[in-house]
């Protein structure tokens, strides 16, 4: 898969499970699993992956000073499960952010609306010069508001939630038509850093993505390495690639 081909499945995902995020918001965290052992270190993964893709470094500030967040207001299930809510507010904070820059370097300016003529100073000669001028005129201030108000123009207020901001994202990657030059190959990568990063946020939120990772603590039956096995709904398996262990949830396995 292409580079380009990445950076939009990524985005997809972002667009496509942004309403799952929300409804899992308020699902109780299911009980009996690792807790402090194997899940609990994946979950702490998701620390480390933080600083891999510079969202603390580049939002920490912005995400501290949001006090009350829209999708905290209303009634929901308890407890609420806040690692989701912790999810889509870096993952919301990461897309709005990128989109915005993308906007500020790709977007054009909407189109100014004409001025009257200042027929005191400069008369026309002739009635049908004014009729001209009139109908030019408004057939230019019907192109500024037509500009103006077109849906493809990203906007700094008013709509700007995750999902909206991976689509745009997305036709900018695309190159779709809209009031926008061509992204350029280091904007591209830009917003695939952070798709990839927001993208795998969300499938680990919401367990849709198979994981494999290797965890800092040896085996301690021969010092060889432990991966973890999991996601898409699996139950997490360690295996120590040294002398085959195998843990589950319910304990260690013989090799």
């Amino acid at each position: 898969m292409t580079t380009t081909a990445t950076t939009a499945a990524d985005l997809r995902t972002c667009a496509l499970h942004w309403a799952d995020l929300h409804e899992a918001a308020g699902t109780p965290t299911q009980l009996g699993a690792f807790g402090l052992g194997l899940r609990g270190y994946l979950a702490r993964l998701d620390q480390a992956d933080r600083d891999e893709y510079g969202y603390d470094r580049n939002h920490a500030a912005h995400l501290r000073s949001q006090e009350r967040d829209p999708i905290q207001i209303g009634e929901r299930p308890v407890p609420v499960r806040l690692h989701i809510l912790d999810t889509m507010r870096t993952v919301e904070a990461a897309l709005i952010a990128c989109a915005d820059d993308i906007a500020h370097a790709a977007q054009r300016q909407p189109i100014t609306a004409p001025t009257a003529r200042r027929t005191a100073v400069a008369p026309y000669r002739t009635q049908r010069e004014a009729d001209i001028a009139a109908a030019d005129r408004a057939r230019r201030t019907q192109l500024a508001h037509a500009d103006l108000a077109d849906p493809r123009r990203w906007r700094y207020t008013g709509r700007r939630t995750a999902s909206h901001a991976a689509l745009w994202l997305l036709a900018r990657v695309e190159r779709a038509p809209g009031p926008c030059r061509r992204i350029t190959d280091d904007e591209e990568r830009r917003i695939g850093v952070v798709a990839a990063g927001a993208a795998a946020r969300i499938e680990r939120a919401l367990d849709i993505a198979a994981q494999q990772r290797t965890l800092s603590t040896p085996c301690p039956n021969c010092d060889g390495a432990v991966d973890v096995h999991g996601g898409e709904g699996r139950t997490p398996v360690a295996h120590c690639t040294g002398c085959g262990r195998i843990w589950t949830e319910a304990g260690a396995i013989a090799a």
